[in-house]
């Protein structure tokens, strides 16, 4: 191996002795002239502002259809509605309601279970009305709302 061509050793500087060419391909600013005559339609035929306009449409109807759910009220029930859970389609939970009947000291766990079942029906019928706001959008947004 000559001495030119040996891989530089612990502490010795490396020295380049090699030429880099550059080719300019194109060198005004524009984009292709093929791009002109693709007129409003955009590349590959599609009319982007059109897409645009769509998808910005289609999240304005999912913000007022999460708006709507928001600010509807449901009620969750256990035991045969001895135990009521108010909340909004938001998750606001507003009230918490037992009837006298179903506390007994001696048995705290049996009403734990049961105002824990009132807000999993709560929580049931919030995703059923958001099954049913975003019915419009199809297959779209399944799998992205919880």
């Amino acid at each position: 191996m000559s001495e030119a061509n040996r891989p530089a050793g612990p502490g010795e500087a490396l020295e380049a002795n090699t030429t880099a060419e550059v080719e300019i391909v194109d060198d005004d600013d524009d984009f292709d002239d093929d791009d002109e005559d693709e007129g409003e339609d955009g590349v590959g035929g599609f009319d982007l502002s059109g897409l645009l306009a769509q998808a910005q449409s289609m999240q304005q109807q999912l913000l007022d259809a999460q708006s709507s759910v928001a600010e509807q009220v449901v009620e969750g029930q256990a035991g045969g509605g001895v135990v009521k859970v108010r909340v909004t389609g938001g998750f606001d939970f507003q009230a918490v309601t037992i009837d006298p009947s179903v506390v007994d000291p001696a048995d705290v766990e049996m009403l734990q279970d049961l105002v824990l079942a009132a807000v999993r029906d709560a929580l049931g019928r919030i995703n059923e009305l958001n099954a049913q706001a975003m019915g419009g959008f199809g297959g779209a947004l399944e799998g992205l709302l919880p």
